[in-house]
């Protein structure tokens, strides 16, 4: 069992298509069919169902697709390892992060790690929290910015790398606009935009409405926070955002207001605790590392 040949496997696996497999290998199609043909018969068991218009995994398949994964995850790592020995850093960084991140610290590091390692192809990859936490516990990710939840997997480490609060965002010239800070009370009064259940950001701000025994009346739900403002913006409701979030910088037409009681959340940078370390995770750990933050979890 050759790893190009379980490389093969995972692109048709993830492509659902021998053709789409083939050309993300950059070989012809006829070539990794019979790739996957040979690696059937050496499993004794068929790996696909040929379907009409794509390809989808048999049991056997689901059952080989992570150790291929794994297989080809640890000689990346070790190549990119004996590479770094010899003083140039190769092979890929995976990382995740969520939205609203631009106007962060996160653009700056990865400046510091292009210059400092272009050898290293990263790749990264958008999404809400609960789903890019999964992707580092499988480790299809080797590492991922997301909202800090309220307790963490076995085996994961964390590190955070902002600080901030949910804020109001209120159409400019009503009556709530006007107020220095809006309290639980005015925001239960309110129809009310925030995020969807996708995101990490709406269990802490329901958790903290309901540790006061209140309930919000959540008309608009969206992760998108552009689309959160122009909605109160359109008085709508009260958009419930991240104030760090750059959508929030000199938007016309709306009014940010404070929270009292705050309701403060973390963004933290998670990985997988490993015996060792990919190289290039490793590289991207030091350069956020001299930035000064507090690892979270050891």
């Amino acid at each position: 069992m050759e790893l190009r040949t379980l490389e093969y496997f995972v692109a048709v696996a993830e492509e659902g298509s021998f053709t789409k497999g083939a050309a993300r290998c950059h070989i012809v199609q006829p070539a990794i069919s019979q790739q996957i043909q040979g690696l059937e018969r050496e499993l004794g068991e068929r790996l696909f169902e040929r379907l009409p218009r794509c390809v989808a995994l048999t049991p056997g398949g689901r059952a080989l697709l992570p150790y291929a994964r794994e297989c080809l995850a640890v000689a990346a790592k070790a190549s990119a390892e004996f590479a770094a020995r010899a003083g140039l850093l190769s092979g890929e960084l995976n990382l995740g992060t969520v939205a609203g991140m631009q106007a962060t610290f996160l653009p700056k590091v990865m400046g510091t790690y292009n210059r400092r390692h272009p050898g290293v192809a990263v790749r990264l990859t958008d999404g809400t929290s609960a789903p890019l936490l999964h992707r580092v516990v499988t480790g299809q990710l080797d590492a991922a910015v997301i909202a800090a939840p309220p307790e963490l997997p076995a085996g994961i480490s964390a590190r955070t790398v902002l600080a901030d609060t949910i804020v109001a965002v209120l159409a400019t010239g009503t009556e709530l606009a006007g107020k220095a800070k809006l309290t639980f009370d005015d925001i239960c009064r309110q129809p009310v935009i925030t995020y969807n259940t996708e995101s990490g950001l709406w269990p802490l701000i329901s958790a903290a409405f309901e540790a006061k025994g209140m309930a919000l009346n959540v008309r608009h739900a969206s992760n998108d926070v552009p689309l959160q403002v122009a909605l109160a913006a359109e008085r709508i409701g009260v958009a419930l955002s991240a104030g760090s979030d750059p959508a929030l910088i000199g938007p016309p037409g709306v009014t940010v207001v404070p929270l009292r009681p705050a309701i403060h959340y973390k963004k933290i940078l998670v990985w997988r605790k490993t015996p060792t370390i990919s190289a290039p995770l490793r590289a991207l750990l030091e350069i956020e590392a001299d930035r000064g933050h507090r690892a979270v979890e050891p």
